[in-house]
């Protein structure tokens, strides 16, 4: 530890190695939060289940920073036990199914998980995690506390220490809680959605601060009796973009990273691509979709529909510098908002990166959303809503014309300087600063 810096205990389920959406935003956070006085000790999982690893990651990791993990007991091979699974299987996130339509053991795992582990399949780590962080924070006092969901377990196990020690804390989601856009999927009867909503009630209420991606989820919490709420939305690291010998693709490609569920899964986008790759013969010989990580298999079904095979290339989870490398190579990129009841309100973490990467995006989502509000104020690309395949289309097609016409295409981007990762650190010192500033 670095003398003088205030000590943040950071609870947080995904960290290196595991890969993901999950593990970025804190791990950047922690890279850069000594720069603003705070010395970050990391508590997390020892053998937890990861949806996919990439250890590249821990590079990130700033020399010295202090980890704690612990053995943590989940449900999940009883579960693969009940669908039939490989025991060495990783279980994806979002409902998405790589294979076929969900067997009826596998709804009934899910009918489990949401009205018997709650909030979450981590919750057997709530009472062991309370338990040993009390006696450590006597020995090892910190400044503050922070709490970064999904899993909603770590707010819960942070709502317990601060009963038990009173230390300032901040409770970060990620995403929302009773408002995450599968939520619904969860089968829940009236008393688990009851036990749901009367945990993250406590949480909200009980945090000192909480933090939000999106200012419709900061403007829910208020009203749900958060005493201090504010929005900082994740980044982009100007780091992992500092990489050499990059060669666009040769083919006019619009490139999709991460994963793709149902609920991203807009026929619009389909239709698009059909009506140009027939009407236009060059088009069809220029273009490329390529989808990088896992995708549903409602995809490829939209896929074989519309008679785009030739035309798509899938490419599986990549390291993420690798990842980043992919958006740097392609001529535009693809952002799909899941369409679901909080559309307005989604801003996935991809999009900030794609914002670094200077390449067009074509999004595909609420034109009145946070999405399309950040696009018309960067001038970063277009949005087309879910079910207009028409303006769609003119979007490619507009595209398309400057990389015949001009060798590329480019947007005209300004302003995202704001969401490098470093910028995103002072805002979250300054919350972490007035919480601590409030116990002196």
């Amino acid at each position: 530890m670095l003398m003088g810096l205030k000590r943040a205990l950071v609870l947080t389920y995904y960290w290196p190695p595991s890969g993901g959406a999950g593990v970025q935003r804190w791990l950047k956070f922690v890279k850069y939060l000594r720069e603003y006085g705070y010395e970050p000790v990391v508590y997390t999982a020892a053998n937890g289940e990861m949806p996919v690893y990439d250890p590249t990651l821990a590079n990130d990791i700033p020399e010295g920073v202090e980890e704690i993990r612990t053995e943590i007991w989940e449900p999940y091979h009883l579960y693969k036990k009940m669908v039939g699974g490989n025991s060495k299987e990783k279980i994806n996130t979002g409902f998405l199914s790589e294979s076929g339509n969900p067997k009826f053991t596998q709804k009934l795992g899910v009918w489990i998980r949401g009205n018997f582990f709650i909030p979450d399949a981590r919750c057997f780590w709530i009472k062991p995690s309370v338990k040993y962080l009390t006696q450590y924070l006597k020995d090892h006092p910190v400044d503050v506390i922070i709490s970064t969901g999904p899993p909603h377990t770590m707010h819960m196990i942070a709502l317990g220490l601060k009963r038990k020690l009173g230390t300032p804390w901040v409770a970060d989601f990620r995403d929302p809680w009773t408002n995450i856009d599968f939520y619904k999927d969860l089968m829940l009867t009236k008393l688990a959605d009851w036990r749901h909503h009367s945990m993250e009630r406590r949480v909200v209420r009980n945090a000192d601060y909480v933090v939000t991606v999106t200012k419709q989820d900061r403007d829910d919490y208020l009203r749900m009796g958060a005493k201090r709420a504010v929005t900082i939305t994740n980044g982009y690291d100007e780091d992992d973009f500092k990489q050499d010998g990059i060669t666009l693709d040769e083919l006019f490609t619009l490139s999709h990273i991460g994963t793709i569920p149902p609920s991203r899964n807009p026929e619009s986008l389909w239709k698009a691509m059909s009506l140009l790759v027939k009407k236009n013969e060059d088009f069809a010989r220029d273009f490329q979709l390529k989808l990088v990580g896992k995708v549903d298999v409602s995809v490829r079904q939209m896929i074989a529909k519309y008679g785009l095979d030739a035309n798509v290339n899938f490419i599986d989870y990549l390291p993420h510098a690798e990842a980043v490398k992919q958006q740097l190579q392609s001529r535009a990129l693809l952002l799909l908002v899941n369409n679901t009841p909080n559309a307005k309100g989604i801003l996935t973490g991809k999009f900030f990166e794609y914002l670094a990467t200077g390449r067009p995006v074509v999004a595909i989502g609420p034109t009145d959303g946070e999405v399309a509000a950040v696009l018309r104020s960067t001038g970063a690309g277009s949005c087309s809503d879910f079910g207009d395949a028409d303006t769609l289309a003119q979007s490619i097609e507009v595209l398309y014309r400057q990389f015949k016409e001009q060798g590329d295409c480019r947007n005209a981007s300004s302003g995202a300087s704001q969401f490098s990762r470093r910028n995103l650190t002072a805002q979250m010192a300054k919350v972490l600063d007035e919480v601590v500033g409030c116990r002196l």
